[in-house]
């Protein structure tokens, strides 16, 4: 987990001390159970002697339950209600879990929508069924830069927000960033010419995947869907010829159902994202 960016550093409305207070309520995940102030700090980059003055404030306002026999913590009813409450504002969860259902039904496989949370997506609704080796649920992360429904998500951002966001996440991988940048590159290609975006192995080498973003003209999102299951159920000759495409369909009904902006042509999208013009230049700008 990254701490407070240059950018917002320098902003003098921006609450450095409420920034790091959600960080270490960031930092819980929900298979985690307890977590020590040792581990909050690793996972925040905050000093110790912060983490400890925290989690005492986050307990004295009911957002953390001590474990004193174990010396640590897990979050508390009040801080789960934020999360809930965040869940039944999301109309588009609630809307699209019939699409999702249907979808599951149909292709076997799971069957997510979700949002972006900092370099990473975090699923708020899940269809999956009986689906072998997808083990994601509500709340779970999974990274931007190697997924399908990431990468979706990724290449629905105007010009200026993804450039920003492709600048983040290779300083954040580092070394590993140029083989990552070529599945993010071949992905707008993708998502150009088809409407969506492919991981074939990318993030867990026995996970295939396609992804579709969600677009909505009342200022909110963009959101991502994602059709995912064992490489031996979904091929990439599957994924392109059969999955994407459903994919598609489903997440343009759902736009059309929430009054979402019409979708662009195959011909706009070539000319805004045409290989060798923007999105080869937004591409070379993150080498």
């Amino acid at each position: 987990m990254r701490r407070t960016g240059r950018k917002v550093a320098t902003d003098r409305s921006f609450v450095v001390a409420l920034s790091r207070g959600l960080d270490v309520l960031r930092a819980f995940q929900p298979n985690d159970g307890l977590l020590g102030n040792q581990e909050i700090a690793a996972r925040t980059n905050l000093p110790k002697p912060t983490v400890s003055r925290l989690t005492y404030t986050l307990t004295r306002l009911g957002y953390l339950t001590p474990v004193p026999r174990f010396e640590k913590y897990q979050l508390a009813p009040a801080a789960m209600a934020l999360g809930y409450a965040a869940l039944a504002n999301l109309g588009v969860r609630h809307l699209s879990e019939p699409f999702r259902e249907e979808l599951m039904r149909e292709t076997g496989g799971a069957v997510a929508v979700g949002g972006r949370d900092r370099l990473s997506m975090i699923y708020f609704g899940q269809s999956r069924g009986m689906t072998i080796g997808v083990q994601l649920d509500v709340g779970s992360r999974i990274p931007i830069a190697t997924t399908a429904m990431g990468r979706a998500y990724l290449w629905a951002l105007g010009e200026e927000e993804r450039g920003e966001l492709l600048r983040d996440l290779r300083e954040h991988y580092g070394s590993r960033w140029a083989r990552m940048r070529e599945g993010v590159e071949r992905a707008g290609e993708t998502v150009a010419k088809h409407g969506f975006a492919i991981s074939a192995g990318e993030w867990h080498d026995d996970i295939h995947a396609v992804g579709v973003a969600l677009k909505l003209n009342d200022g909110t999102g963009p959101y991502a869907f994602n059709c995912g299951a064992p490489a031996f159920r979904f091929t990439e000759e599957r994924l392109r010829t059969d999955i994407g495409p459903r994919l598609v369909a489903m997440v343009r009904n759902i736009e059309a159902a929430l009054g979402g902006a019409a979708p662009q042509s195959k011909k706009e999208q070539g000319r805004k994202l045409k290989a060798g013009g923007k999105l080869a230049r937004v591409a070379e700008g993150i080498r």
